[in-house]
């Protein structure tokens, strides 16, 4: 029974060490179907690529995600929003200046409403069950809380719980036409006509 090199033109070929006994002293011949400047032959594997060392910051990010516990990021993000919340109702923006801190700059100076403004007033009116006047305050960020709300109860409840529940494929088509409709809201908000001035805040 002959061997796969026993059956190739010239000769059975010469075993893996061979290759890189020749190879390390540069003996790689055209003769021997190999390259000039002592390279392996064509035909043979490459060399297994070699990654680059994660830095520091890498590294410390990565044993830091290995060995925190699974509910410390819901956790985390819960008490980013309760943040949130508390903001909104200790400043109440709605009886704010507007030139009260935060204010927008867009706003302050050309008197054009921005992508994001009305977006804490219809957030406090929210908090208050005012479905009405959060959407007029800013109609995508009300569109877009149910979404987000159920993005993370599906997250945090698989993280915590184990939960299997449907999660909503995000995909760049349905963020680009979401982008879209914002930048469309931002523009027609700020027209001086009606239906579109009901928006303007």
């Amino acid at each position: 029974m002959t061997s796969v090199d026993e059956n190739r033109p010239g000769g059975p070929g010469p075993a893996a060490g061979e290759w890189a006994a020749d190879g390390a002293a540069g003996g790689w011949s055209a003769g021997d179907g190999g390259q000039a400047g002592g390279h392996p032959p064509t035909g043979y594997p490459a060399p297994a690529y070699h990654y680059a060392e994660p830095d520091r910051l890498t590294r410390w990010v990565n044993r830091f995600q290995a060995r925190a516990p699974r509910w410390l990021a819901p956790v985390a993000a819960l008490g980013c929003v309760a943040g949130a919340v508390g903001f909104t109702l200790i400043t109440d923006p709605t009886r704010s200046a507007p030139d009260a801190a935060p204010t927008c700059f867009l706003k302050l100076t050309t008197g054009l409403d921005c992508p994001g403004c009305g977006g804490t007033r219809a957030f406090w009116y929210l908090l208050h069950g005012d479905l009405p006047a959060a959407a007029r305050h800013h109609l995508l960020f009300v569109f877009a809380v149910p979404f987000l709300i159920y993005l993370y109860v599906a997250w945090a409840g698989r993280q915590l719980f184990g939960w299997r529940l449907p999660q909503l494929e995000i995909t760049p088509r349905a963020i680009g036409i979401f982008l879209a409709a914002w930048g469309a809201f931002s523009v027609l908000r700020n027209l001086p006509w009606a239906p579109f001035d009901a928006f303007y805040v």
